[in-house]
């Protein structure tokens, strides 16, 4: 870069000085400091853009490192996982062969054995999570009046509003 001292900076003042004159001088040096400015800034985001470009072309290459990691392991665990499920089938196809070998030997029917039974259907419980439940009874809070119905916003307005006179 240009090497510029305290001697050639007062050497360019002085040449302005003469050449632009004193009245034009200030200007001149507030337009010549936005200039730079601006020139610092431009200088600035290029170098931003190519430390992000840079940074862009690690982050993919860094991706395709992981893709590859995890296309690796993904290949390794369904590689495991079919060798399992075959063992485990083939042990399955023995015990099932021996179990039935043993059924229809002792003369069991089909309804006796529990493989061949539908599992349970799902039942949900039933919970009203609006209402508390206690061990107070019902005949105590009916007497009292405490809530046992959940209302909603609508319901309870009407239930408290005050009745209309007759015309």
């Amino acid at each position: 870069m240009i090497d510029l001292g305290f001697d050639k900076l007062a050497l360019i003042g002085a040449v302005a000085l003469i050449v632009i004159g004193p009245e034009k001088l200030p200007r001149v040096a507030r337009t010549v400091g936005h200039l730079l400015g601006k020139a610092q800034r431009y200088v600035s985001d290029v170098k931003a853009e190519v430390n992000r470009s840079i940074e862009l072309d690690e982050l993919k290459k860094m991706k395709t490192e992981f893709e590859t990691a995890a296309r690796d392991v993904g290949q390794s665990v369904g590689d495991d996982l079919r060798q399992a499920s075959g063992e485990f089938e083939k042990s399955w196809s023995e015990a099932t062969s021996t179990y039935e070998g043993i059924g229809t030997g002792t003369g069991a029917s089909a309804s006796a054995d529990p493989l061949s039974l539908p599992p349970p259907a799902y039942k949900p419980p039933k919970k009203n999570w609006r209402l508390k439940r206690g061990a107070t009874p019902q005949w105590y809070k009916q007497r009292q009046g405490i809530r046992t119905k959940a209302l909603s916003g609508a319901a309870r307005v009407a239930r408290f509003r005050p009745p209309r006179p007759l015309p």
